[in-house]
């Protein structure tokens, strides 16, 4: 499912349908990030919602190629695998990496666009699990302006500057603004955030970011 700024009526009722599901279910899928009594979990995110003004242009549009990884040098991410993340189509809910194999590695929304190609990707990663700290345990270190990178199968990395994170309570999340199409190539990274609640994080913080030369 690739956004345009022309769609025909089958595309636009497709993306719909993916948005309708996405909305009910993304935050509460997400909500999978937490941790249990016995293990040691990263401190509280407390990260908070800050943005500077959209990017007047971007980098052209990379081809479509997989994404094998990814990179934060702000926060310490270096994951050298991504997982391929799918809608169930019995629930709705959009898959987030196996806690208990790829606490420390990135998924991948396959029914949008690869990393780098015009419109939306989006990629997910655990904050905790029940096994303590996961990937984006130094999320808070995340400022506006830096990068993250996302090698491809192409042998390009596809590099984006972050330019809005948002900190929101998952029962407000923002659907159309993450999953809505853009004619640009950008990037969304949703991690939870928050405090626990009943063994689960309260919040999802996602990243916007659009991609740079």
């Amino acid at each position: 499912m690739q956004p345009t700024a022309r769609t025909t009526p089958t595309t636009l009722t497709r993306r719909r349908v993916a948005l309708t599901a996405l909305a009910l279910t993304v935050s509460g899928t997400l909500a999978a990030c937490g941790g249990s009594a016995t293990a040691k979990l990263a401190p509280d995110p407390e990260v908070g919602s800050t943005a500077t003004a959209q990017a007047a242009s971007a980098a052209p549009a990379l081809e479509r190629s997989k994404p094998t990884g990814m990179k934060i040098d702000a926060a310490g991410v270096d994951a050298k695998k991504m997982v391929d993340l799918t809608v169930d189509p019995s629930s709705g809910e959009l898959g987030v990496p196996d806690a208990d194999t790829d606490a420390d590695s990135p998924g991948w929304w396959t029914e949008g666009v690869t990393p780098g190609e015009t419109g939306v990707s989006v990629l997910v990663a655990h904050f905790d699990t029940r096994h303590g700290p996961a990937l984006m345990k130094d999320v808070k270190k995340i400022q506006l302006g830096d990068t993250i990178e996302v090698p491809r199968e192409d042998g390009k990395t596809a590099k984006f500057k972050i330019r809005e994170i948002e900190d929101v309570n998952k029962r407000d999340f923002p659907t159309d603004k993450v999953y809505g199409p853009t004619p640009r190539p950008e990037l969304r990274l949703l991690t939870c955030g928050g405090p626990l609640k009943d063994g689960h994080r309260t919040n999802n913080v996602i990243l916007y970011a659009d991609l740079r030369p």
